[in-house]
Formats: C-alpha cells, sequence, structure tokens
C-alpha cells in the first residue's frame, strides 16, 4: 500500500513539530524544510489543526506547536484521516469490474488495509520520535547553519 503525498506529509509535519522544542516553526518554514510546495503544506497544517493535532499562531511569535492530542495522536489513526476509508481497488467505479458480485479479492484487500491501519494503531507520533529518530529529524530540520 502506498500513502497518499498528503499523508506522508502530515506524519512528517506532527514528527518534525514532536521534536520541535521550545522553537515554533511556521508552515513556510516546515514547507521548505521538507521540500514541499507551500500550498501543500498549508492545506496539511489546516487540516491537522482541524483535528487538535497542532496549533497554529499567526503573526510575530506565531508559528506551529504540536498539541497534547497530536503527541499522543496514534500514527493509524492519522493515516486513516488522511487515506479515507475507501477499498484499495475500485470495483464500481467508471467502469464496474464484471467480476465484482463474486469476486473474493475485494474482501482479501480490504481485510489486508484493516490488518494494515491495525498495526499503525498503537504507535503514536511520540513513539516515532523516539532514539534514534528524534535527534536525527531535529539536525536535519535545523539545515546549515549561516556564517555571521
Amino acid at each position: 500500500m502506498r500513502l497518499l503525498r498528503s499523508t506522508d506529509l502530515a506524519l512528517r509535519v506532527l514528527m518534525r513539530l514532536a521534536v520541535a522544542g521550545e522553537t515554533t516553526p511556521t508552515t513556510r518554514e516546515v514547507a521548505a524544510a521538507m521540500e514541499v510546495p507551500y500550498t501543500h503544506a498549508a492545506k496539511v497544517v489546516a487540516e491537522l489543526q482541524h483535528l487538535g493535532l497542532l496549533e497554529a499562531r499567526r503573526g510575530r511569535g506565531g508559528g506551529l506547536t504540536l498539541t497534547g492530542k497530536g503527541r499522543s495522536a496514534s500514527v493509524g489513526g492519522i493515516v486513516r484521516t488522511f487515506e479515507g476509508d475507501g477499498d484499495v481497488v475500485d470495483c464500481e467505479g467508471a467502469t464496474p469490474c464484471p467480476l465484482n458480485s463474486g469476486c473474493r479479492l475485494r474482501g482479501a484487500l480490504r481485510r489486508a488495509q484493516e490488518a494494515f491501519f491495525a498495526s499503525l494503531d498503537p504507535i503514536t507520533v511520540a513513539d516515532v520520535v523516539a532514539e534514534p529518530t528524534g535527534p536525527l529529524l531535529l539536525s536535519i530540520s535545523r539545515g546549515p547553519v549561516a556564517a555571521d
């Protein structure tokens, strides 16, 4: 199973904020550090804010911070939210599959998808930034240090 870009970005934003400490990076800074378009990052940040997983403050001294709910959020729940609950294959799309009424593959793929989500359910955002990931992520996020 391949995750949507928005799901991948949501997880990476939460991970980045989980190691931010007292700093409050802006959406633009996070987008630049992750090398993604600002507009794409802004949509994901807005959804994460709507879910209560992060707070976004505007203006001087503003930026993004991870909430307690975001730190303890289930990776499986986040992935489900961003991926949606649709089937892995589209059996009833514009050209419905002729095997739809008697196919066993659809059910098997649904069970595999649920097993995928279930394996991620006990893992939290805090878990995925534990050593050695957190310090490594933080060192990458800082980028090159400017010379005076």
